[in-house]
């Protein structure tokens, strides 16, 4: 856009200046202290590395007047070239870790830009960390164990299981900018910490035994291959030598781990540098096997096996495969005669299989020429100790087989069946994360990711299919079984294949897992310390800490630790299956993370990688969740349960991370669906619970009045249910949003602190009347909202200064009838227990007066679901009048309960009619004189205050009965208690007749309404029947009767409320919505 700009000297400036531009000088120095301040409307702004950093330069921005417009935006967010300009510069550092190697050069001031590219960044590494030891070690044998034909389909199911991964892997680390973590950043980030945690210790653990598989393999190459008279253990009898070697694997892995980990410890920048040359070991080697497959074509190499009858010989113990020579026309016995016979004489009494069966010598490598391959095509598994033994080759069976261990025989090692094999193989094809772990150091690393990663694994599937399909048809099928090659002299059977040497790829094989062993140290730690330095599993923070230069130092030696818990294993073919299941783990989960954000379509989900598909996602995690109940369905659901307490422990003690992860967008989905199913009718019986909104007052400082009902809620839910806890301000919101947040951030913590668990709803309203009316009509959303009230009783409201806290509670009676809500009122809430108390004793008392649908039944069994309540008692009062037969109500209420499956005391109280005392006409008498002077008194608050003093101290100064002795003590001026007592009112009525109160005089002459005299007889009876039985409950449960339908005896319907529960601790007061809430079918 093209920008003109005048640059005006500032010699020129302080020369030109007069007397009013220094004082525009001065406003605008004002102005910019005044936006130095804020930006004027009091809100904190997000601190981020782009919106309202460090000041930046506030004079240069405002230099420009062509953006005045924008002054007030400029001043908490960038520019749009400030912000590229940022962009442009952004380095993203190893999640978790400092550049050590910067740190280490004393000379680098800053980080170098990254240059490396697809090859050299990802290809290599992922082909490097692909093929390894189980190419070398076990390929040839699962080959002659499955059978061509099996072993392809494990290779092709593993494969397939890595390519759909890397797929998936792909369109995460293309959808913007994904910082060195790897497999956990993109899980933690794709599906929130509680996954990524628990994935990513999963993938720690599998990295970790994975540096335990590769020194394992290192120390059987070392042992059997390169020095076998190395071990220190050697077996004194036969039949011992598979424990000779394993604890010889102990201690041998014992040694190299100490040695690695001080290696990685000394400087991982040595291992780094030696991975080309370990790469290059692997790559030679890979050759030479294909051209010794070449070779045998036309010059098959010269490595014959021994067999008695079909039975496969180990050549350790002898030379010469024939059990007797000729020399200068005399017969003499081999070695081979006197380890199957007694003595080496002719006539020595021989193992019966070897008297019947011929000892022939076949070529162990036939050649690709040679029709072998037909031959291996089917699956040979066996028993642990069984013989190697040749398919079609003639044999004679001997009598009674007598022990075998000392003879010569090749014996394989563990049982084997094809779903072992398969947790034997996986392993191999894992390391597909070696590019993402290095996307920090990749040129473009959204373009090289998916290239690198697809590629390398369409060539290592390549290699590993082809070497199947060549292994069987080169090698004979009893060296293919032949694990550790006995047959052959004690030679690694695919070095006896390979050209122009076998050392070619023993010593290959050797760097090339001593150097994945390094690097699964180096690894490991900083996958740990990435982890440990998120802050979402509090117990291994410490591994977060390292060395100044940010190696993992701590996380080291854990991992070493664990390590040699897969070293005291000891056994190859037992680690492989643990590591399987984890890093299976792992991969299903970024197919997971790759389907949910494809389905949910989350408007930040734009992968640079387009060939994906949800499908295939969904298919890559079926096939991780197969393979893994495959390989050992007991180390599967292991590996789950490690997961999943993890899962529950970040989920319970963890820190609070909000990374914008696709579970939270499946839950609101969820939330949504949900939301929709649920249909907007009220839900059947059986389905009914109170769904609450609890009205809570606070106070000036913005804090709750009554905590209590909070206790109280979670003890009536107990976690189930709808929660919605609402307050009301005053006042209008623009004014009142500061006050807002902090009342809403003191109800959650005290939500949080009495175990609530809910929602919170603050409004800011004119008034504290239509605050309430709009909770109760837009709380909740759809289906869910709530169907009952939960509420304190005002017990202010006789106070003047509180004179319309009655009306508002009586408007919030009337307005839940009429939205058919339920309305708990719960008087003396102050006396209600904590969640923290325990009642040991006592009865929850029901006073059924009127069918309300059943809530009062159903809230006491509720609340002893809950520790406070649960040993109190239940307790049914109803009241039976004149003509009820009360002993058939009984027997009635008591089937009821029955049928309901309630367990409760049942009790019939007889109320009978009798005259109305004079005790109830005079209360009625004076609440109604009470009711008229309030209003009559039209004056403002000081005056009316006034009035009811002048009353109240002639009152005082004509009779000074201990009664009105009393009032007097009780009376405060600040808090008027409006109160009409008998002696006031002789008192008022035989004063002289003062004009001053002329207004009152009315009052005095007034006979009680006959309607209120009964209302109030009914409430003094009702009282003393239920302070009878009930003063010593715990709880007690009453009917709320309703607001009388004339406006005008709101008040008196406030008396008799009080009358009605006088004297009892606490009341829950219980208003039905209209509907049934309990029922007695299934």
């Amino acid at each position: 856009m093209p920008t003109s700009f005048t640059v005006v000297p500032v010699e020129a400036q302080g020369e030109e200046r007069g007397p009013a531009e220094r004082d525009g000088q001065r406003q605008e120095e004002e102005e910019d202290d005044e936006r130095d301040r804020g930006s004027g409307d009091g809100i904190a702004r997000e601190s981020s590395p782009f919106i309202n950093s460090a000041e930046m330069d506030r004079g240069n921005m405002y230099e420009g007047k062509n953006m005045a417009l924008f002054e007030e935006e400029m001043d908490s967010n960038p520019m749009v070239s400030s912000l590229l300009n940022k962009l442009a510069n952004y380095t993203n550092l190893t999640q978790g870790v400092v550049e050590h190697e910067a740190d280490e050069d004393s000379k680098r001031k800053e980080v170098k830009v990254p240059r490396m590219g697809t090859f050299i960044g990802v290809y290599l590494p992922c082909l490097q960390n692909i093929l390894g030891v189980i190419l070398f070690l076990r390929l040839t044998w699962i080959v002659g164990t499955a059978g061509v034909l099996e072993s392809f389909i494990i290779v092709f199911m593993c494969c397939a299981c890595t390519m759909l991964t890397a797929i998936s892997m792909s369109a995460i680390a293309t959808n913007g900018v994904v910082p060195a973590g790897g497999s956990y950043y993109m899980i933690s980030r794709s599906l929130g910490p509680e996954f990524g945690g628990a994935v990513g210790l999963c993938f720690y653990l599998g990295t970790t035994f994975a540096g335990a598989m590769y020194i394992l393999g290192t120390i059987e190459i070392l042992l059997t291959y390169i020095s076998p008279s190395a071990a220190i253990f050697k077996a004194e009898e036969a039949g011992e030598e598979t424990e000779a070697m394993l604890n010889n694997m102990r201690i041998y892995g014992t040694c190299i781990i100490i040695l690695m980990a001080i290696v990685v410890f000394v400087g991982v920048k040595y291992v780094n540098k030696l991975a080309l040359v370990f790469l290059a070991c692997v790559i030679l080697s890979i050759i030479a096997i294909y051209a010794g497959v070449i070779k045998t074509a036309f010059d098959p190499p010269d490595f014959p096996i021994c067999l008695l009858g079909n039975r496969t010989l180990s050549k350790r113990s002898f030379d010469v495969c024939a059990k007797f020579t000729e020399s200068n026309n005399e017969t003499k016995t081999t070695t081979l005669w006197n380890l199957f016979c007694d003595s080496s004489l002719l006539n020595a009494t021989c193992d019966d299989y070897f008297s019947l069966n011929n000892v022939t010598e076949i070529q162990g490598i036939p050649g690709i020429m040679s029709g072998v391959l037909a031959d291996n095509l089917w699956s040979t598994y066996s028993e642990k100790g069984s013989i190697v033994e040749k398919k079609d080759q003639p044999s004679v069976a001997g009598s009674e087989e007598i022990k075998m261990g000392g003879l010569p025989y090749v014996f394989t090692d563990i049982m084997t069946y094809f779903t072992m094999l398969v947790g034997i193989y996986f392993p191999s094809v894992t390391g597909i994360m070696a590019g993402s772990n290095r996307s920090g150091d990749l040129k473009d690393a959204q373009k090289s990711i998916p290239t690198g990663t697809i590629l390398a694994i369409s060539t290592t599937s390549f290699i590993y299919l082809s070497c199947i399909v060549l292994f069987g048809a080169c090698i004979e099928g009893v060296i293919l079984r032949d694990k550790f090659g006995e047959a052959v002299n004690g030679n690694l059977v695919v070095g006896t294949l390979a050209w122009p040497s076998p050392w070619v790829i023993v010593i290959g094989s050797f760097f090339s897992t001593c150097g994945a062993g390094l690097q699964s140290l180096t690894g490991a730690p900083r996958l740990l310390q990435a982890i440990a330095r998120d802050g979402i599993v509090p117990f291994i923070q410490v591994f977060g800490h390292g060395k100044p230069n940010g190696e993992p130092t701590w996380a080291l030696l854990l991992t070493a630790g664990i390590c040699e818990i897969g070293i005291l294993i000891a056994s190859l073919d037992s680690v492989a299956p643990i590591l399987s299941m984890f890093f299976l783990m792992c991969y299903m989960f970024v197919n997971l993370a790759c389907a949910v954000q494809t389905l949910l379509r989350t408007p930040n989900w734009r992968p640079r990688f387009k060939y994906y598909h949800w499908t295939l996602s969904f298919l890559g995690m079926s096939l991780c969740l197969a393979l893994m109940f495959i390989c050992s369905w007991y180390y599967a659901l292991i590996a789950m349960l490690i997961a999943g307490c993890i899962y529950k422990y970040i989920e319970y003690r963890g820190a609070e991370k909000e990374w914008g992860d696709g579970i939270r967008g499946l839950s609101l989905n969820a939330a949504r669906y949900a939301l929709l199913r649920v249909e907007d009718g009220p839900p059947h019986t059986k389905n009914w619970r109170p769904q609450l909104l609890v009205l809570l007052n606070l106070d000036s400082e913005q804090l709750v009045k009554h905590p209590r009902l909070l206790s109280f809620t979670s003890q009536l839910k107990a976690g189930k249910g709808l929660t919605i806890v609402g307050s009301v301000l005053q006042g209008i919101y623009l004014d009142k949003c500061t006050e807002t947040q902090k009342a809403e951030e003191n109800v959650k913590a005290l939500m949080g602190v009495e175990k609530t668990k809910g929602f919170c709803q603050i409004v800011v309203s004119p008034n504290f009347r239509d605050g309430i009316s709009y909770l109760i009509q837009s709380a909740g959303l759809g289906g869910m909202k709530h169907n009952t009230v939960l509420m304190a009783w005002p017990q202010s409201w006789k106070q003047t200064e509180n004179r319309f806290s009655w009306k508002n509670f009586v408007d919030t009676v009337r307005e839940t009838t009429a939205a058919q809500q339920a309305l708990l009122v719960a008087k003396n809430i102050d006396l209600f227990p904590t969640n923290q108390e325990r009642f040991t004793e006592g009865n929850i008392d029901v006073w059924w007066i009127v069918h309300d649908g059943g809530m009062l039944m159903l809230l006491p069994f509720l609340l002893r679901q809950h520790k406070v309540w649960r040993k109190c008692k239940m307790r049914i009062f109803t009241v039976a009048q004149m003509d009820d037969n009360s002993i058939q109500m009984k027997k009635d209420l008591q089937m009821f309960l029955y049928h309901l499956r309630l367990n409760a005391e049942v009790e019939v109280v007889e109320m009978f009619e009798n005259d109305i005392s004079a005790f109830t006409y005079e209360k009625t008498l004076m609440m109604e004189q009470r009711s008229q002077m309030l209003k009559q008194m039209q004056l403002s608050k000081n005056e009316r205050e006034r009035e009811a003093q002048l009353i109240h101290d002639r009152n005082t100064a004509s009779h000074s009965t201990p009664a009105v002795k009393a009032s007097v003590a009780a009376a405060v001026p600040e808090k008027v208690q409006m109160t009409w007592t008998k002696e006031k009112f002789v008192a008022e009525k035989h004063k002289p007749k003062d004009s001053n109160v002329s207004g009152f005089k009315d009052i005095f002459n007034m006979k009680p309404n006959q309607s209120n005299v009964r209302r109030m007889h009914t409430a003094v009876k009702l009282n003393g029947v239920v302070l009878n039985k009930s003063q010593h409950a715990q709880l007690v449960l009453l009917n709320m009767p309703g607001p009388p339908k004339n406006r005008k005896g709101d008040e008196n319907y406030m008396e008799f409320l009080e009358v009605l529960t006088e004297g009892l601790d606490r009341v829950l007061l219980v208003r039905g919505s209209g509907r049934e809430v309990i029922t007695i079918y299934s």
